[in-house]
């Protein structure tokens, strides 16, 4: 029988070509792909890491580096309290693709680099490939942080710092929980909050006992219930718990130096919306050994220097997200077609890509100047600078990131919801770093602690946006209007939140003006400096070279 049309059969395997979807955005150097980042690295100081951080934003971009971001959030951790005979271990098994992601932080330095290699810069190159690597995955930054952050407040504690210091800032990654005696590289936890206080520290009911001798560098023994102890694979941990004389500061080791387990007994693991590749857990502490850090009852004032370092690493793995979501938007838009144009070359998409790069420019520019600020503690200048602005950057830039990671989500569309895609991942990760290491509401306060203990801060911070005089309009406007916010002392607490907003825009703004091109600098004064600006993204005002920030902000070059 002849057929006058063709067979449905004939036509089977052409139903299912794949067209008008982007290729994967995998196998690019997330270095040279960021035209503003390498600017930023040149201009704070770290001019002298350019090489390495080719070499590591090429190794961040691989399919495989990406898949073991996949890998670790599908497989989340898992806690084993005994083992088969009845015996407590308190052992949490790890995809192997979470022990590649955390050995290749070490192997690089994100953990200690600027500890263990000081220089000029050493701040800003760490920063840079923190930035680069937690754009493949967040959640193992947070022991990376910890041991980072641990530095800092060991140094009051000399003697605790010569034994621990040498194997903290080791540069390979030993996860076997085994004593830190038989160990040449460790990894350092902290756990300040308990369930009736959170924030509030003074409310903690742990206690901790003197084995022997009272008072700094002597062991005690402690006994409560930590609410939150994140990363407890860690090797040891800094714990706050009350003394006679207050709330004290102690390092706890996993370990007891005679070889037996110290009794930190994990609860249960938290079942997080985000962060799910790392461990965070409810824990017990039975009789714990630890010793003292710093002086006793001042532990706050020592293991805040723990905190303000970890309060900086949140802003450069918010800074991470928006850069990894905004690429991933501008990739997909640069591929797909619509009613007969390319997204990216639509006006309203036009509009929304360039006020979500914009945005990212901005928190990557902040991020990167305060880890000048870092690498400059000598400088008073730089000293005062990064105690007002790191607060006021964790604050503004981990609030900025969740509907950022959104609207980058909605560009994509439906395949952005889909799990095999990171943008779920990149959203559920957002709201936690404004969480983490004090929420919004203690941010701006300790702004205005800052404010009221050293007044300097404030006379420093306007110095730096003097910097930007005259280069912008509404820039110099917007100052005058900010310095008029506080000659009203009225109501500072309840007025905290905008008077923050309006501090972190104004030095984004003062630092764009001076240092990003013309037209991201113009984009960002003309739509975040006005008082009629538009409440969602994609709202810019008319008269900006969309069509070049976005090119900017492309990763299709390094591909």
């Amino acid at each position: 029988m002849t057929h006058k049309y063709p067979r449905a059969d004939q036509f089977m395997a052409s139903t299912h070509q794949v067209e008008n979807q982007p290729p994967a955005l995998e196998n690019y150097n997330l270095y040279l792909a960021d035209k503003a980042l390498r600017k930023a690295v040149e201009r704070e100081g770290a001019s002298w890491a350019y090489s390495d951080l080719i070499a590591f934003g090429e190794l961040a971009g691989k399919t495989d580096s990406i898949e073991q971001g996949f890998q670790a959030n599908k497989y989340q951790p898992e806690l084993r309290t005994h083992d088969r005979y009845g015996h407590r271990i308190d052992l949490i098994d790890f995809h192997p693709s979470y022990h590649q992601l955390m050995s290749t932080a070490i192997k690089h330095g994100l953990h200690a680099s600027p500890w263990s290699e000081p220089k000029l810069g050493a701040h800003v190159a760490r920063a840079a490939k923190y930035y680069l690597h937690t754009q493949v995955e967040a959640s193992h930054g947070c022991p990376i942080t910890m041991t980072f952050a641990s530095i800092p407040a060991l140094r009051h504690q000399p003697d605790l710092l010569k034994e621990w210091e040498p194997k903290i800032t080791a540069r390979h990654y030993d996860p076997r929980n085994i004593p830190h005696t038989e160990k040449s590289a460790v990894t350092i936890g902290m756990a300040m909050t308990e369930k009736q206080g959170g924030s509030d520290v003074r409310l903690n009911s742990t206690r901790a006992y003197p084995v022997d001798k009272e008072g700094s560098g002597q062991a005690y023994e402690l006994v409560g219930h930590k609410w939150f102890v994140s990363a407890p694979m860690c090797d040891a941990f800094l714990v706050l718990a009350q003394t006679a004389s207050g709330l004290s500061c102690f390092l706890v080791p996993r370990w007891r130096p005679d070889g037996s387990k110290n009794p930190i007994q994990i609860q249960q693991l938290k079942q997080k919306m985000g962060n799910a590749a790392n461990a965070s857990s409810e824990t017990e502490l039975r009789g714990a050994l630890g010793w003292m850090v710093g002086q006793e009852g001042k532990g706050v004032r020592t293991i805040i220097e723990m905190v303000a370092t970890t309060r900086y690493d949140c802003m450069i793995g918010s800074s991470s997200g928006m850069r990894q979501a905004v690429v991933q938007a501008i990739h997909h838009a640069s591929h797909r077609e619509a009613f007969g144009t390319k997204l990216s070359e639509q006006p309203l998409m036009q509009n929304l890509l360039t006020d979500l790069a914009i945005e990212s420019e901005a928190a990557m520019t902040y991020m990167m100047r305060i880890a000048r600020a870092m690498d400059n503690q000598d400088d008073e200048h730089e000293k005062l600078l990064s105690r007002i602005a790191t607060p006021i950057g964790k604050y503004w830039i981990c609030k900025r990131t969740p509907n950022h990671a959104y609207e980058a989500m909605e560009v994509i569309g439906g395949s952005g919801v889909m799990e095999n895609h990171i943008m779920p991942r990149l959203f559920r990760e957002s709201p936690v770093n404004a969480i983490w290491e004090g929420s919004g509401n203690i941010q701006c306060l300790d702004v205005l602690r800052a404010i009221e203990k050293q007044p300097e801060v404030l006379d420093v911070y306007f110095a730096e946006l003097q910097r930007a005089q005259g280069a912008d309009k509404r820039l110099d406007q917007f100052i005058m209007r900010l310095k008029s916010e506080f000659t009203d002392r009225n109501m500072l607490q309840y007025r905290a939140r905008s008077i923050t907003d309006s501090m972190a825009v104004g030095l984004q703004a003062a630092l764009l003006v001076q240092h990003a091109s013309t037209d991201v600098a113009d984009a960002f004064c003309a739509s975040r400096l006005a008082a009629s600006t538009g409440l969602n993204y994609g709202t810019l005002p008319t008269g900006l070279n969309c069509a070049a920030i976005v090119e900017r902000a492309s990763p299709a070059d390094a591909q």
